[in-house]
């Protein structure tokens, strides 16, 4: 059996989904996006900011990790909401931490971290980067695997009322891999990610 990774993202899919409010979910999440679009800002400027930290101290400072975790679990909130998965109607709040959401991620926050290793992460992370752009399209383009099979799920849930379930637990493998992916290169972790779908 494999050990639990240290980041964890999960995904309650909701039995109830509209037919309809896929098609306006993007359009609905515009105010999400503008607020990401500064918080991403703030989270790669922090990121840096952690990276001096380790390198000199060997730890992450826990107000900066925090912070970035929030960052991160708000995009998946997001995310899942919309085009990352279409799991749920429930509209995401405006908060870097939700327990009631049906959505969640989080990282387990390090004792020490390697300050070696903060040098070449980017670097070993290479071989993912790989199969998360086979699985997201790459370049910031919504034209993988991923999205593929969620636009899939959507035209079979506008006609049938139903989200198919296997193709909801294959969305939700990419998704888990590309987080841990995006949590270990922002120096979060020093485990290497594992090469799997599953938690």
């Amino acid at each position: 059996m494999n050990a639990a990774y240290p980041v964890s993202i999960e995904g309650d899919l909701d039995p109830n989904l509209s037919r309809w409010l896929w098609l306006v979910k993007l359009l609905l999440a515009i105010p999400h996006y503008i607020a990401l679009l500064f918080l991403g800002i703030a989270f790669v400027v922090l990121t840096v900011v952690a990276f001096f930290a380790i390198l000199f101290t060997g730890k992450y400072p826990k107000g900066i990790f925090y912070f970035n975790v929030g960052v991160l679990r708000w995009t998946w909130r997001v995310g899942f909401y919309t085009i990352d998965a279409f799991g749920t109607d429930k509209y995401p709040p405006f908060s870097l931490n939700a327990d009631d959401y049906p959505a969640s991620f989080d990282v387990e926050y390090p004792d020490r971290l390697s300050r070696r290793l903060v040098l070449v992460k980017w670097l070993l992370a290479i071989p993912h980067y790989i199969v998360v752009s086979i699985f997201d399209g790459g370049f910031g383009v919504n034209s993988g695997l991923k999205s593929v099979l969620v636009f899939f799920a959507a035209i079979t849930l506008l006609f049938t009322g139903r989200y198919p379930v296997s193709i909801f637990d294959l969305v939700m493998g990419f998704n888990r891999w590309a987080f841990r992916v995006l949590a270990y290169v922002s120096l979060m972790r020093d485990e290497y990610p594992p090469f799997r779908l599953n938690p």
